[in-house]
């Protein structure tokens, strides 16, 4: 049998044995039956051996008798959670059981009268929510969100005096929402959109607030009129949409409001000006009402507006609104809004704005030149537009998510596009190419058949495009993204500019407890000049979107983003809590930021937003050494592509590559090896004091530009001060050296960070993973027992990649096998430093003509 299933076993096997010591009716030993019965699946995340109150995810009071808070999120627990274990946990002040597939709770789950933070969102709980949450008196965060809770919401809602977050939102709560929640006068944010709800809201719901700041209840059916929200005087955040409020919406916006989404009611009447309550407006959707008069006229006013929305009401014919001081503006939808005349030209200013529709109106003329910097999506179809399309739009088209030039007189020329797209996106134009949106055939005349045919050939088009504009309205209207229901209220809320703000990701939740974005500033070590703060980051990463995540590591997840002045960047959040203080923890950035080395991911600068600690690197363009070694063929797959530098010889082993990129050749691999071990060697004896790395693995091996091998992640455990030793000292599965795995396990030392690059030799040597691979026999329980048998056998060359085996000497690389061996020693003083490994691969360098 594999790994998977016996290192599972082994891991499982310690883990019982452990807890199973823990002493009876004590935490330690609630917790531990908590663990055993819930299926437990990152046991190895864990040391067990040492007392409770050490486990990851646990923290104790004082005297270390009573856990406090216990956060156990993405662990894989699964199924009911049983009586007598965590229900029991007396002096419980925080519990965060998210993103698992618990299905019930306990009985005895109401007794934990103590409890100050409660999230059991991202689970498969269902039925009633019962009305012993009364109970949770202490209350100040309670979400349950994205489960599949039905019913009532309970009217005991009205004991929960201290509650400041409720989400209750994606679950199937039904009937209307209770008076009893008006008891809860401290919210600071009231999340209950996509469920069942219906009826009208609470009388006084209005004023039974006043710190409220957020309110979502879109995507249900409740049905009230403008007036419900008139009291609301802090609100900051408004999301009522789909649903069905009437009455006009311009008594809903107040001073305070940045977002507010009132799309799809029944709101009606005529706005003939915006006044000043809207000038703090950054997100505002009006779209699919029943609005009526000319759109209003003094737009220009909303200097901060990012995003706007008007489409789908009844607006009277007229101009295309002035837009020219919405230098902001990053969405505009304006269909079917009965706009005529021109579109403005003052739009070619935009130069943020990456969505525009315009569909379906009676504008004429040309198409402005447009900004394209980050332009991805764009709709004029259904107009009376002529003249060519703009050539810098044409050229960013293969680029787009999504375009609609269809059925207007315009006239282009561009060979570039597929017939299909010819017929979707550009039907109706003319041209004067052989290829292009109009073609030939639907100017000639034919036999009857061919006419038959031709007729049949454009009304199917007709009915696609007709099918294919409904999808574009539906989507073009509001842009979510790909995990639309569980981002888009969170996309809205994170548009405004006051804090804090939340985040997630699949592993987890974090939090920039900031007040004001554009307040926090983001240091650029190169660039100390240049004025940028959080905001930016926000607009960088697209509001820190799951669809600019690169990746979600034991430090927290990294993001994909362009800074003011086009710094590519990858943006990486700190999420565990750090020991240092806010001075403390910038001195150790400004540190790391002043290490430089040509084998090392360079830190660019840092900000500091609230708890969080975020690190700025310079972007990779080639990814890492993991995804690089395991998900072939990857971004870099044509010559053209490669760095002459480094690849411009016929006789350096290129062509035997393949299809697999110049990942299989032994001259590329030996060159990752000897550059990261060249970084460690720079952390260990080039740095005062020495650097312990503490989490070397092939994910932290990045490839610039020129495909040269940059080591993450150094010096991040310091930036925790001690906050994050136990959890760095347990390792990644694969990775672990033997000494951690004693009762009286070491801390890191450099011998430490030895034997990780000797796992990382051997994944580049063998191209097989750490661990849970289908080389393993029964008697090997990872990468490492498994080459060293060999090795020990004399065997090394069946260990070797394939894919290289034939691209270099083979006698090199099963040196490079033994001196990943001597790494991988089971005695830490038996393991060479990391100068003498490169010395040892500086032995075995392939030449030029290998």
């Amino acid at each position: 049998m594999g790994l998977c299933f016996w290192g599972y076993a082994l891991i499982l096997s310690l883990f019982l044995n452990q807890i199973s010591c823990q002493e009876p009716n004590t935490d330690g030993f609630f917790v531990s039956e908590f663990f055993k019965h819930m299926g437990l699946s990152s046991a190895q995340a864990y040391n067990f051996s040492a007392p409770f109150c050490s486990w990851q995810g646990l923290f104790c009071d004082s005297k270390n008798e009573h856990v406090i808070v216990l956060i156990a999120s993405g662990m894989g627990l699964s199924g009911p959670i049983p009586d007598t274990t965590i229900g029991k946990l007396s002096k419980l002040q925080s519990l965060d059981l998210s993103n698992n597939k618990i299905s019930a709770l306990p009985s005895d789950f109401w007794s934990l009268n103590t409890l100050k933070n409660l999230n059991l969102s991202f689970n498969q709980i269902s039925g009633s929510f019962t009305s012993n949450v009364g109970n949770f008196g202490q209350l100040e965060s309670l979400d349950i969100s994205h489960n599949d809770f039905s019913g009532q919401i309970p009217e005991a809602m009205d004991s929960l005096v201290s509650l400041r977050v409720l989400k209750l939102d994606h679950n199937g709560f039904q009937l209307s929402i209770p008076r009893g929640l008006l008891g809860c006068q401290s919210l600071v944010s009231i999340d209950l959109s996509s469920n069942q709800l219906e009826g009208s809201l609470p009388d006084g719901f209005g004023s039974a607030f006043p710190k409220l700041k957020t309110l979502n209840l879109a995507r249900n059916k409740i049905h009230g009129r403008d007036i419900d929200f008139a009291d609301m005087k802090s609100i900051s955040s408004l999301n009522i949409s789909e649903n069905q409020f009437e009455g006009s919406p311009t008594s809903l916006f107040k001073e305070a409001l940045e977002v507010a989404d009132l799309s799809k009611n029944r709101f009606q009447g005529h706005i003939s000006q915006v006044d000043s309550n809207w000038f703090s407006l950054i997100y505002l959707d009006l779209s699919e009402n029943e609005l009526t008069g000319d759109i209003f006229k003094n737009l220009t006013l909303l200097k901060k507006l990012k995003h706007l929305n008007l489409a789908w009401n009844r607006f009277n014919r007229g101009m295309f609104p002035r837009i020219e001081k919405l230098t902001s503006l990053e969405y505009l939808n304006l269909s079917n809004t009965n706009l005529s005349g021109h579109i403005s030209r003052e739009i070619s200013d935009l130069s943020d704005l990456s969505m525009l529709d315009v569909s379906g109106n009676h504008l004429s003329g040309h198409i402005p030149v447009l900004s394209t910097k980050n332009l991805v999506a764009i709709d004029v179809s259904r107009n009376n537009l002529t003249g060519e399309i703009p050539m810098t739009v044409l050229e960013k088209l293969p680029w787009m998510e999504r375009f609609n030039f269809s059925f207007n007189n315009l006239t282009f020329c561009s060979g570039k596009f597929s017939p299909e797209t010819l017929v979707r996106s550009f039907f109706g134009s003319t041209n004067s190419c052989p290829i292009a949106a109009n073609p030939t055939l639907f100017k000639r005349k034919g036999s009857a058949t061919g006419a038959l045919k031709l007729a049949l050939a454009v009304t199917l088009s007709a009915m696609f495009l007709l099918v294919g504009a409904l999808v574009f309205v539906a989507f073009g209207r509001r842009r979510k993204p790909k995990s639309c229901e569980a981002k888009d209220v969170s996309f809205k809320e994170e548009q405004s500019i006051s804090g804090p703000f939340s985040f997630q990701t699949d592993s987890t939740t974090w939090v920039a407890d900031v007040k004001q974005a554009n307040a926090v500033p983001v240091v650029i070590f190169e660039k100390p000049l240049l004025s940028i703060t959080f905001s930016d980051l926000l607009s960088a990463t697209s509001n820190f979107d799951r669809d600019t995540l690169l990746a979600d590591g034991k430090f927290g997840p990294v993001y994909r983003g362009f800074l003011p002045g086009g710094i590519h960047v990858a943006v990486k959040v700190l999420v565990h809590g750090s020991t240092l203080s806010d001075q403390e923890a910038a001195r150790e950035l400004e540190f790391l930021g002043r290490i430089k080395h040509p084998n090392l991911v360079p830190l660019t600068g840092y900000c500091i937003a609230g708890d969080q600690r975020i690190a700025i690197y310079e972007y990779m363009e080639n990814g890492n050494l993991q995804n690089l070694l395991q998900d072939l063929p990857f971004g870099v797959q044509r010559t053209d592509d490669w760095s002459l530098d480094t690849w411009e010889e016929e006789d350096n082993g290129i062509q035997n590559i393949g299809h697999e990129g110049p990942v299989a050749t032994w001259r590329f691999r030996h060159m990752v090896a000897l550059g990261t071990a060249r970084a460690l060697a720079f952390l260990h004896h080039g740095c005062s004091p020495p650097m312990i790395h503490r989490d070397v693995k092939a994910s932290s091996v990045y490839l610039d530009q020129n495909l040269e091998p940059r080591l993450s992640d150094f010096g991040l455990a310091k930036v925790f001060g001690n906050g994050l030793d136990e959890d760095i000292t347990n390792g990644s599965p694969g990775y672990l050296p033997p000494e951690f795995l004693q009762p009286e396990q070491d801390l890191p030392t450099p011998k430490s960070d030895v034997f990780c690059f000797g796992v990382v030799l051997f994944e580049l040597i063998t191209g097989k993973k750490p661990v849970e691979d289908d080389y393993l026999g029964e008697k090997d329980t990872d990468l490492v027992s498994w080459v060293r048998s060999l090795v020990r056998k004399s065997q090394g060359s069946k260990a070797i990649d394939p894919k290289i085996q034939e691209t270099g000497s083979e006698e090199h690389m099963e040196e490079a096998l033994k001196i990943g061996y001597l790494c991988t020693a089971d005695l830490p003083s038996k393991r060479p430093s990391m100068q003498q490994v490169v010395g040892l691969l500086k032995d075995i360098e392939p030449k030029t003509n290998q």
